[in-house]
């Protein structure tokens, strides 16, 4: 296991950390797609990257971490 999802875990979801990695890594491919590849960011592409933009509101927007009781010592 990743060493950020075992760090992660207890403050989001898997979910959550799954759609963080994929958030990343099309991040980074559209960066590397448009400086090394020379391609140009079309509409269609933009408003594809604007549904994974509210997927990720919905998956983080919603479910608020419970945090733990702070301890009564």
């Amino acid at each position: 296991m990743v060493p950020a999802n075992q760090l992660g875990y207890g403050i989001w979801t898997g979910y959550q950390l799954k759609i963080i990695q994929e958030v990343i890594t099309l991040a980074v491919f559209v960066i590397f797609a448009w400086l090394v590849l020379g391609e140009k960011l079309r509409w269609n592409y933009g408003v594809s990257l604007l549904f994974i933009a509210l997927a990720v509101f919905f998956a983080f927007g919603f479910n608020r971490p419970v945090l733990p009781a702070a301890s009564a010592n």
